[in-house]
């Protein structure tokens, strides 16, 4: 039986480990999975899209029926282009799914033939999302366990200079400042 090409199309700013653990059961259920990365000029991401798609290659390099691509505009015209049959998404929360839903019958609607399959992150990665890996980096936190390793050394080189993960734990690195000398009257 032929299961044909997916695409599992994101932003991956950066790709987390829940991405990860969709890429690699996905690469198990179809035939070739495109993860395709969405350049959107109206976002300032943390990643440029060649740093994602290089992280994204060398995280999946061990999947030989995983592809790294990326495209603009319309997710359904890029996937008649590769002739994608199915497109995979990831749900960890009711609140995806209301959205996920949405895009999955527009879709519908632009392209019936392409159908989506919603497929649930293994529950430890279940709340990890890019957004709130930024966040936490942005602000000096841990984000051991929610990207895998090379992502966090990554991110590393990102953050605040002011900060430093160092055996994940956050390390505060001293900043010179000025001491106000008091006036002694």
């Amino acid at each position: 039986m032929n299961k044909g090409t997916a695409i599992y199309p994101g932003s991956f700013d950066p790709p987390t480990n829940g991405h990860l653990d969709l890429i690699e059961r996905g690469s198990k259920i179809f035939d070739e999975l495109v993860v395709a990365i969405l350049r959107n000029s109206e976002k300032v991401p943390m990643f440029s899209v060649p740093e994602r798609l290089e992280m994204l290659k060398k995280l999946t390099e061990h999947l030989h029926n995983v592809r790294i691509d990326t495209f603009e505009g319309l997710m359904v015209e890029y996937a008649k282009s590769i002739d994608a049959m199915c497109v995979l998404r990831g749900i960890r929360a009711i609140s995806d799914y209301e959205y996920e839903l949405q895009m999955a019958l527009m879709n519908r609607k632009l392209e019936p033939t392409l159908e989506t399959v919603f497929m649930m992150p293994a529950d430890k990665y279940s709340y990890v999302s890019s957004r709130l890996v930024r966040e936490v980096a942005r602000a000096g936190g841990p984000v051991r366990g929610l990207v895998p390793e090379y992502v966090e050394q990554k991110l590393r080189e990102k953050i605040d200079p002011a900060y430093k993960l160092q055996d994940s734990q956050l390390v505060e690195v001293p900043l010179r400042r000025e001491r106000k000398r008091k006036n002694r009257a």
